[in-house]
């Protein structure tokens, strides 16, 4: 399997065991119901199923899938299919109670969902994942559609398999039915930016922070651990607008200046040597080095249990913007926040991807296109209006923004319930 891949299967974990706990604190301090407490824990509905595929081996082999709807009280379900070997219906229920969760904080009309096949799709050929994805399709599409659960990528699925299970669950339909699943090419009504909307989101919301500790954008001192997608379009991104990127990373190792990289070389180098590590000009620094380099915005954009209980007071940040799953520890969150470090968490840091999928699924209901400037335009009032509500619910101006997060995610789901008569 990709190491790639294999890496965000594990750090999954962390995010949910982070989670879970979080969860745990919310529900104690809300005094929650047992039927509330039902209500958020529960799956609506969880199913597994089983399909043939006739390989071009011609030899059929039997794949098992899944799907969990987590939660639709506020609106139809939304989350990715994944292709892992390891992909079970637990695995499955747990991302889509925290898809549900990060709808609801950035207050998109959606819950939660997950599901796939278990499968290592790099032993398939092309034919044969098409011919599994397809299979799949066939097996749930009468729990699916625009306004039941809409699919989209996730491991180790992309916009070509959202293409074919877009042609697949229309020839079952005998219709064009674009909104049954987002993050499609944009050809087949997919939107602009997409490809980049996770790091552009999570860029949203540090500016907002900034501007509510008063700290000015042009200038300061960002340092990036991790640059695969997010985070390299977040540095890029940081970049154009002005920001001082001291510091990037890779899983080979990193590089600092502190009068700041130039982003379009470093991509370069890193495109032609495979690693930004041996950047002309720039120090070489490591990934914990990275982690206490001197800087005003720390993103850590990789791995998760990245900053823990024996390194959080070697964070020199004053802001961190949290793009990567879990990349801190439950400790070391407590011990930001007591040190006065802004920490913005994952739940709402990378839902910008989340929220772009909300306004394909909306174009491609109306037969629209949006215009990339309309997107831009909306993807920013969303995120700042999310920001906005979790730290409404801080006290004192002093907020742990993960704990409001969750707590702003639980009251809206639990209202909803009421308001349909659940509660």
């Amino acid at each position: 399997m990709n190491r790639n891949h294999e890496r965000l299967h594990r750090d999954e974990k962390d995010l949910r065991s982070l989670a879970m706990t979080e969860l745990q604190n919310i529900y104690a301090g809300l005094g929650l119901t047992r039927e509330e407490l039902d209500l958020l824990s529960l799956p609506r509905r969880s199913f597994t199923v089983s399909f043939p595929v006739k390989m071009t081996s011609g030899r059929t082999q039997m794949y098992t899938g899944y799907r969990v709807q987590h939660n639709d009280a506020r609106g139809p379900a939304k989350g990715g299919i994944r292709f892992h070997h390891e992909l079970d219906e637990e695995h499955a229920t747990e991302l889509a109670l925290l898809m549900a969760l990060k709808c609801a904080v950035v207050n998109i009309p959606f819950g939660g969902a997950k599901g796939g096949v278990a499968v290592n799709p790099l032993e398939l050929s092309r034919i044969d994942l098409e011919n599994v994805t397809r299979g799949y399709i066939r097996a749930i599409a009468d729990h699916i559609g625009p306004f039941k659960d809409i699919p989209a990528p996730d491991v180790y699925t992309d916009e070509q398999i959202m293409a074919w299970i877009l042609d697949e669950y229309e020839r079952i339909k005998r219709e064009h039915v674009p909104a049954v699943v987002t993050g499609k090419p944009p050809e087949l009504g997919g939107i602009a930016v997409r490809r980049y909307s996770t790091a552009l989101g999570g860029v949203h919301v540090l500016e907002q922070a900034l501007k509510e500790r008063g700290m000015a954008g042009s200038g300061l001192r960002v340092a990036v651990q991790g640059f695969g997608n997010v985070g390299e379009h977040t540095a890029r991104i940081l970049h154009e607008r002005g920001y001082r990127v001291v510091a990037v990373s890779d899983v080979n190792g990193g590089i600092q200046d502190p009068a700041g990289l130039d982003i379009p070389a470093v991509r370069k180098h890193r495109d032609a040597a495979g690693s930004v590590a041996g950047y002309a000009g720039a120090r070489a620094i490591t990934n914990a080095g990275l982690l206490a380099a001197e800087c005003d915005v720390l993103i850590p954009a990789a791995l998760s249990n990245q900053v823990d209980k024996s390194n959080a007071r070697e964070v020199k940040a004053t802001v961190v913007l949290e793009m990567a799953n879990a990349p801190l520890t439950a400790e070391a969150d407590e011990i930001l926040f007591h040190r006065d470090v802004t920490v913005i968490p994952d739940i709402l840091a990378n839902a910008g991807g989340v929220v772009v999928s909300y306004f394909e699924w909306s174009q491609n209901l109306s037969n629209d296109t949006w215009p990339e400037d309309k997107v831009l335009a909306r993807l920013a009032l969303t995120m700042a209006a999310a920001y906005a509500d979790v730290l409404a619910l801080c006290s004192n101006g002093r907020c742990r923004m993960r704990q409001a997060a969750y707590e702003l995610a639980v009251k809206r789901i639990l209202q909803a319930e009421r308001l349909r008569g659940n509660l």
